[in-house]
């Protein structure tokens, strides 16, 4: 490593003021920081620090509690398609074939996303921000493997402008920018992430009679239409290899079509531990939307006028893209509710959305993205009337 260091500071004057590139300092000086950590510290006097935290170790570590829904992601895309093409396969085989699927998203997602924060860092004169760690990641997470690479990175070009740099960059976005790319892969490109054989890929192999790539949510939808109880049509539902595919079980250890990192709710319970025991998110926003979600759930399955409200309360919780969302796109620090009360409503309300959307909308049975999305917008809202309350309260004590 000193070799690398000697290597940068050698090359540091050529970035700097007056240099030949002094125009590409901040790309320099992105690269550096990713590699090393920073000279500029805070002095021993002055400012009080509480924690050691900068922005680029919370990015890394939320990407590292992504890290299992990844793996598994991989995992999963592989044994699907064996299960689709009723071929036997090693745990090796599954994992190198979704490799193959899900790497060349990642690095399209990151590529993609990272020359559009250079050219606007290059263009306004400051640095790269590490936000676009994470979402690089999420992206490729919440879409199918068989997304084709250039709607992954007209997606990720749209949603890194559109829904942060017309906004200033890291930290002045309004909406998830994650979000934002699934919402519009999903309106502008829906044969290529709706629909059944989407979720498996099956290369040029055809699927052995009696497979179906549908989602949980599709076939408990469908279900519902058909007057079929859900639950045992789920049970029933059968693929090529192995019966019950859509146990309460498998659902939630994740052995399911979906989008690669959705699937596990196993793992993202595992990523959330990691995000509440390193402070990185909001135990209230989790706790208040898996507790709306099951709570809005329940009270759908009183009233019961379909099959599909009939549905138990706790099988939401592990169908469809729901326990990521809430995870890893509610508790977005720039685009969710800041005030601590506003947490609690805030994630309420996206988990009641989710699922008045689910069980309501034909079009539509997943949810969790456009109630993001939409209480990412109410968010500052939440917020100003959170604060307002409490200038009246203290106003009233103030007068006593």
């Amino acid at each position: 490593m000193k070799f690398l260091r000697d290597l940068l500071d050698k090359q540091k004057p050529l970035f700097q003021k007056g240099g030949k590139l002094e125009n590409l300092y901040y790309l320099y000086e992105a690269g550096e920081t990713f590699m090393f950590s920073p000279k500029h510290t805070t002095a021993p006097r002055g400012a009080q620090v509480k924690d050691a935290i900068d922005l680029k170790r919370m990015m890394i570590t939320v990407v590292i509690a992504m890290i299992p829904c990844l793996l598994f992601g991989i995992y999963n895309t592989g044994h699907m398609h064996y299960l689709a093409v009723g071929e036997a396969a090693s745990f090796g085989d599954k994992f190198i074939l979704g490799l193959t699927l899900v790497l060349p998203i990642v690095i399209v997602a990151y590529a993609a996303g990272g020359l559009v924060e250079a050219s606007f860092a290059v263009v306004r004169k400051h640095p790269i921000n590490e936000g676009f760690l994470v979402t690089g990641m999420l992206i490729p997470l919440v879409v199918p493997a068989t997304t084709p690479l250039w709607q992954v990175a007209l997606a990720t070009i749209f949603a890194v402008v559109i829904a942060k740099e017309v906004f200033g960059g890291t930290g002045m976005n309004i909406l998830n920018v994650a979000m934002t790319a699934r919402a519009f892969l999903y309106f502008a490109y829906p044969a290529q992430i709706s629909g059944d054989q989407v979720w498996t890929y099956l290369g040029d192999k055809t699927p052995v009679d009696g497979f179906s790539g549908a989602t949980a949510l599709s076939v408990a939808y469908q279900s519902g239409q058909e007057g079929v109880n859900v639950v045992s049509n789920l049970a029933s539902h059968n693929s090529a290899i192995v019966d019950n595919m859509f146990s309460f079980a498998n659902m939630f250890f994740g052995f399911i079509p979906g989008s690669i990192g959705e699937t596990s709710t196993l793992m993202v319970l595992l990523g959330a531990a990691i995000l509440l025991f390193t402070g990185v998110a909001s135990w209230k926003i989790m706790v208040s939307a898996f507790g709306g979600a099951y709570i809005m759930a329940a009270v759908m399955q009183l009233l019961a006028v379909n099959e599909y409200m009939a549905m138990p309360a706790h099988y939401h919780l592990v169908m469809g893209g729901i326990a990521f969302g809430i995870v890893f796109m509610a508790t977005d620090p720039v685009s969710a509710a800041q005030t601590e009360s506003g947490k609690w409503i805030y994630g309420l309300l996206i988990g009641v959305l989710t699922i008045i959307i689910r069980v309501t909308n034909p079009a539509y049975p997943e949810g969790i993205m456009l109630a993001v999305l939409f209480m990412n917008v109410f968010a500052p809202l939440i917020d100003h009337y959170v604060v307002k309350a409490n200038k009246k309260r203290r106003l009233q004590r103030a007068t006593v």
